[in-house]
């Protein structure tokens, strides 16, 4: 039985946690934080419930092996999913359209909207039908997978979305909502392949939201590794790796403790890591992953807004279009605005809570991190102007808010860099460019044979599943190296009482 230590309980930490105790070692998860899940979090303002994280997750259909992966780790199994009509809408010019669960009500709407479009709508809805295919979610009862040959022959009919960014691949488009509908979820920058997967999985029963959400997630999580006969350590921050030989000793906290370990998994963002607590550099492919120009961080400032109406005039995710002359302000063309009416504890009898989500690119996200840092009342005021002007668009886009919405609560790229210690706030890694395959790099520390990683950095983009896979995968290969050396002692013994 090998001791394991993991810096961080976020979803990574948590499960090469469990996955470590389940294949009979000891696992000892220290969080610097007073509670565990990382980005998958929440927290209360007054009777209001923000939920960070979830707003689909891949993994819900049980026929998917990530599904497995889930129920293995505590976030699913006898759980209730909600799974709505619609992931998003998206408005343009006063008319709407959906990303409905159902594929084929898509297309319908699509081609009487426009039916000049009908050769571009028709390829969209084959390339989706492929994705399903490929990751077994295809098919009326979405649990169909492709054949090997199968996949091979549709491969093809791909590589055009795999050439172009979702800006480009809406330009094809004649008209304006379904250019609008294209680019709203993602912006124009993402890979058109990252947008096929979401559509893929939302459609193919595979993006669902667990009862509770994100804060109920990460304590099912953390419950698991507890009952597994895992050590969870909270308010425990690492600040140094201890090593010799090329082999990590122990680990320093900032309460003054050691531990020490057999071996060592790091969670955190490896831009931080190797700079605080490791006096070793990146490993080579990472570090190109954060030098190429083509790889893009991205993080968000979000609004929430207690709201006094029970019954509200759109449901799910809402995107709209932000006047042209409110652009300069938020950095966006468009505006997401979220409701929970799914989760009826979140807010008090009759009323509701909104979120709204602007999306921001590594540039902005250092700005709002130097000015928290420069001039915190500067900051704070900023916060405040946009939320009035968030406030301000949604009365506009829906009068009927007018007097029913109070900002309870704002935050920004800086609060993620402070609280997940994320270098620019980022919390899904790298936006998927066009022409880029979502590959992951290795989890090996070269000069330490003992440390690993196990970080949603490694993979483009990250998100919960490539977070938990990461902790899964950095177990598997801890079990390898322990397997090696136990034949090669074997094989030794052998040599040793052969002569």
């Amino acid at each position: 039985m090998a001791k394991i230590l993991m810096i961080g309980g976020g979803v990574s930490g948590l499960s090469a946690g469990i996955y470590a105790q389940l294949n009979g070692h000891h696992a000892i998860v220290c969080e610097k934080h007073f509670v565990a899940g990382g980005n998958l979090t929440g927290w209360d303002r007054g009777e209001y419930h923000m939920d960070n994280c979830i707003h689909w997750l891949t993994g819900t259909n049980p026929a998917t092996t990530t599904y497995k992966m889930w129920e293995e780790l505590g976030a699913l199994g006898d759980v209730e999913v909600f799974q709505g009509e619609s992931l998003y809408t998206c408005e343009c010019n006063g008319t709407t359209l959906s990303l409905y669960k159902d594929l084929y009500r898509i297309e319908q709407e699509m081609l009487e909207l426009s039916p000049k479009d009908k050769k571009e709508i028709q390829s969209l809805i084959r390339a989706i039908e492929i994705v399903q295919g490929i990751c077994g979610i295809a098919g009326e009862k979405h649990s169909e997978k492709l054949t090997a040959k199968g996949t091979i022959f549709g491969i093809p009919a791909l590589m055009k979305y795999y050439a172009l960014t979702t800006g480009e691949l809406a330009a094809r488009f004649s008209h304006p909502l379904l250019r609008s509908f294209i680019s709203a979820f993602w912006g124009d920058d993402f890979g058109s392949l990252a947008l096929l997967m979401v559509f893929a999985h939302f459609c193919g029963e595979n993006g669902g939201i667990p009862k509770g959400g994100s804060c109920a997630m990460a304590e099912r999580m953390s419950e698991r590794l507890k009952s597994l006969g895992g050590e969870l350590l909270l308010q425990k921050e690492a600040v140094k790796i201890n090593h010799e030989n090329g082999r990590a000793e122990s680990v320093t906290f900032a309460d003054g403790t050691t531990i020490d370990a057999d071996y060592v998994i790091l969670t955190a963002d490896p831009a931080v890591v190797f700079k605080k607590m490791l006096d070793i550099p990146m490993p080579k492919q990472l570090k190109k992953q954060y030098q190429n120009s083509r790889l893009r961080r991205f993080s968000s400032y979000q609004c929430a807004f207690a709201c006094d109406l029970a019954e509200l005039p759109f449901q799910g995710d809402f995107i709209f279009e932000v006047p042209v002359k409110y652009r300069s302000m938020l950095h966006m063309n468009q505006v997401i605005v979220r409701e929970f009416s799914h989760e009826p504890s979140f807010a008090p009898e009759g009323k509701n809570i909104l979120q709204t989500l602007t999306f921001c690119y590594e540039e902005d996200a250092v700005k709002f991190i130097e000015f928290r840092n420069q001039d915190k009342q500067a900051y704070k005021k900023k916060k405040q102007e946009i939320a009035d002007l968030l406030m301000h668009l949604l009365v506009e886009k829906f009068p009927q808010l007018q007097g029913k919405l109070t900002c309870v609560d704002v935050w920004t790229p800086a609060t993620y860099q402070r609280y997940t210690d994320s270098e620019m706030g980022s919390y899904m890694s790298f936006a998927l460019p066009s022409k880029v395959l979502p590959t992951r790099a290795s989890n090996r520390v070269q000069g330490l044979s003992n440390v690993f990683l196990a970080t949603q950095w490694q993979q483009i983009p990250g998100g919960l599943p490539v977070a938990a896979e990461g902790g899964k995968m950095a177990i598997e290969t801890i079990q390898k190296e322990i397997k090696v050396k136990a034949n090669k002692s074997k094989y030794k013994k052998i040599l040793l009482t052969s002569r």
